[in-house]
């Protein structure tokens, strides 16, 4: 109850004393310029935070730092795919970014030019997009993983200046040759064609430079041991431009500004993860993710932390690897996506019983929604660790609902990521009445604004598609997620699943999120993914794929079929259940449950550049065939 009071008072005063709260939160970074203004709100709903105040990311991430830590380690990086570990201290990191900023000046680049970065995850990755923000440049990082027209797209709507890229990643042992898909990109765009700078990594043996692409090692050298002082930026300076995943059409980036950003990050590790300066955060996600972006990069790093960056699977060598660098590198903060909880889940918890996890303080997990017996289960087998659920997106930078490690946990309730967030006027909407809704009745999830800092600040290079995207739903201007929830009577939500991912089932509106829970409440289901197709006499039936646990007693279709009608009604009985190996994914774990409605349908799934596995979508046509 105390938690629950401190949250409720901290909460209150963030949205009914703004300027005042945001203030406080300003203090935990450095400000060359200090402001005087916190809140410049004259063109709702564009909200410029400090907007007369000037700093620097990498200065706040790095160079201030060195007097109490200089020899303390910023950047674990660890490769199970080419079998490499490295540490990387405050000052090497410093050094690094310096070089790094003085070649990226030689070539041209300066105060608000974009830089595409095509990298893995490689060490390299964070001391690029620090020299970036350390000259004021833009840095737009694209995950590996996207097919050359999705590239495209994006190198078409940033223009940038120079493209950084690799000779190749590498992932699951396979080796993903780089170059060819943004050689073939290149050949797309309508943009005047940028540099190209490319760290070879000796993976592909065929790699074939064009003529003006540069070396980075070469052009690394004339650099060594240069200076280059941060420049000092306003605080609405954009600082990076991340795609949203899934983009249809033109490809649409969130654009994030300088001053929000880095007080949103630094009062985030402090309030929400309760990771302190000196501790070792470790985030299983990828750059070119929000998640990437947020936890791997700027948080740890603006709090003198230590951040841990992966290069392979959660699964390779074998299910226990993560949790050997958790004992390893005495991990205090592991956040990860429920859908990588359920991949260890189907290998057992005795890979996680196997490692000493005692320095390990808390788990977050956010991608996608976290179903209860996920939730249930990763606690019980982590023990002592709390396992937190939070709910956010790329446009907000940080959660939206959330428990709060730092300030005191309140009760954990399975399948909820708990409440809204400090700075977030949470609101659920009925979409008939347009009026909020009352407790356990469902509508779609708002956030009146202003939005709080770190949060999107326009789409970039379209004012007008950031006001009608996000703020255009509604009767009066307030922003969207899309998401549909309910919350309870203590004030905790339940994220439903997307507004459009619902099921019309003979006039009976389902949610899939609901029948996914349902079959993963069954003992032997690891993950499941449900979708509607059509059907001439009720309009949709309900189509189930699961994927088992390991070693888990196969259970029949009737049976599996029977379990979601007894916790939902007959009228969710599904009209098959198929059992699949794995289920189409991104890479941040979302299920592509479109592309499974089209297989099913026996249409062209379309492009898929951010799709995880493409074997999984032939897993689904085998299935649909029986």
């Amino acid at each position: 109850m105390e938690n629950r009071e401190k949250y409720e008072a901290f909460y209150k005063r963030s949205i009914e004393d703004r300027d005042g709260f945001w203030k406080e939160q300003a203090k935990l970074i450095h400000w060359d310029k200090p402001f005087k203004t916190v809140l410049e709100y004259q063109k709702p709903p564009f909200a410029n935070w400090f907007p007369d105040g000037t700093t620097n990311l990498c200065y706040n991430a790095v160079d201030r730092h060195l007097a109490e830590r200089a020899d303390q380690t910023a950047i674990i990086w660890v490769s199970t795919e080419v079998e490499q570990e490295k540490t990387i201290t405050y000052q090497e990191l410093y050094q690094q970014v310096n070089e790094y900023a003085a070649l990226l000046k030689d070539l041209g680049v300066g105060k608000g030019d974009r830089v595409l970065v095509y990298l893995p995850m490689i060490a390299e990755v964070i001391p690029v997009m620090l020299s970036c923000v350390r000259i004021g440049a833009i840095h737009s990082v694209v995950f590996g993983g996207f097919a050359s027209t999705a590239l495209a797209s994006r190198i078409d709507d940033a223009a940038p200046k120079l493209i950084i890229t690799v000779d190749a990643g590498i992932r699951g042992g396979k080796v993903v040759p780089y170059k060819p898909l943004l050689q073939e990109s290149l050949n797309q765009i309508s943009v005047t064609r940028p540099k190209v700078l490319l760290i070879n990594r000796n993976l592909d043996p065929n790699l074939k430079m064009e003529k003006g692409d540069l070396d980075f090692t070469t052009e690394l050298a004339k650099h060594k041991d240069a200076v280059v002082e941060p420049e000092w930026l306003p605080s609405s300076h954009p600082s990076y431009i991340l795609y949203t995943s899934g983009t249809t059409g033109k490809a649409k980036g969130v654009q994030r500004d300088t001053g929000g950003h880095a007080v949103a990050m630094r009062a985030s590790m402090k309030h929400i993860y309760g990771v302190e300066p000196g501790q070792v955060m470790f985030a299983g996600s990828d750059v070119g993710w929000v998640v990437g972006h947020s936890y791997i990069v700027y948080a740890p790093l603006l709090t003198g932390a230590t951040t841990v960056v992966y290069e392979g699977l959660p699964i390779r060598p074998d299910p226990g690897v993560w949790w050997s660098l958790v004992e390893k590198y005495k991990v205090n903060c592991l956040f990860t996506s429920p859908t990588a909880i359920r991949l260890l889940k189907k290998s057992g918890e005795e890979w996680i019983w196997k490692y000493d996890l005692s320095s390990l303080e808390s788990m977050f997990l956010a991608g996608e929604p976290l179903d209860r017996e996920t939730h249930r289960w990763v606690t019980s087998a982590l023990k002592h660790a709390p396992v937190v659920d939070n709910y956010w997106q790329t446009e907000t930078g940080w959660p939206i609902l959330t428990n709060f490690k730092g300030m005191g946990l309140m009760e954990t309730k399975f399948g909820s990521p708990c409440r809204p967030a400090y700075g977030f006027d949470v609101v659920l909407i009925d979409d008939l009445t347009q009026q909020p809704a009352e407790p356990n009745t469902k509508g779609s999830l708002m956030i009146r604004p202003p939005l709080p800092p770190g949060c999107l600040s326009t789409v970039w290079g379209d004012d007008e598609r950031f006001v009608q995207t996000y703020f255009s739903r509604m009767r009066e201007p307030i922003y969207a997620t899309f998401d549909s929830a309910v919350y309870d009577d203590d004030g905790y939500y339940y994220i439903m699943g997307r507004d459009d991912d619902v099921i019309n089932v003979a006039g009976h509106r389902l949610g899939t999120r609901e029948i996914e829970e349902a079959l993963c409440s069954h003992p032997a289901v690891a993950e499941a993914a449900s979708i509607g197709i059509k059907d001439e006499l009720r309009g949709q039936a309900i189509s189930c794929f699961v994927v088992l646990t390991t070693g888990a007693e196969p259970p029949s279709e009737a049976d599996l079929k029977n379990h979601v009608a007894s916790q939902l009604g007959p009228v969710a009985r599904p009209h098959f259940v198929r059992v699949v190996t794995a289920l189409p994914k991104t890479r941040s774990g979302k299920v592509l449950r479109r592309a499974i409605v089209a297989i099913n349908e026996g249409r062209d799934p379309g492009d898929l550049p951010t799709i995880e596995d493409a074997s999984a979508l032939d897993k689904i046509k085998e299935a649909c065939k029986n």
